[in-house]
């Protein structure tokens, strides 16, 4: 066998390789989510499928055991709430009242079994117009006539 010939065999092998690793990657990483009241609503078709729901921790639902492992609570969409039990590790900043996705399976009975729990950050995104308006007027104070 010649050396072009070789080489060709190894960057065709290679080439497959990465395509192939490449396609699994964006298949588990390119999952949506659906809200609360969309998992509740399809129950049935989603039931042992594996799911990503977003929502908010409902007030006065949420029961952390001491090790920080486990957690129960109720996940908040806009008419429904959907039972989550969670076992792995738990973000740092898990309470009532947070955004969170949670992946994991929709057993028979509606509860939602989390693997995962990624809580979502909106106040890193949100602007501060207040303390922006403050600060222009602090400067429209100093600047302006007197």
């Amino acid at each position: 066998m010649t050396t072009g010939r070789k080489l060709a065999i190894g960057v065709f092998v290679i080439v497959g390789v990465t395509a192939y690793m490449a396609y699994l990657g964006a298949s588990t990483g390119w999952q949506y989510y659906l809200t609360v009241d969309e998992c509740v609503a399809d129950a049935r078709a989603l039931a042992e499928d594996r799911i990503r729901v977003g929502g908010t921790v409902a007030h006065q639902s949420l029961r952390i055991t001491g090790d920080g492992r486990h957690a129960a609570f109720s996940l908040q969409g806009q008419r429904h709430r959907l039972p989550v039990v969670c076992t792995g590790p738990l973000p740092d900043r898990l309470s009532e009242g947070i955004d969170v996705l949670v992946e994991g399976r929709l057993d028979a009975s509606g509860c939602l079994r989390g693997e995962k729990i990624i809580a979502r950050c909106a106040s890193k995104y949100e602007s501060r117009p207040a303390r922006a308006t403050a600060q222009r007027a602090a400067r429209a104070g100093k600047d302006g006539p007197e």
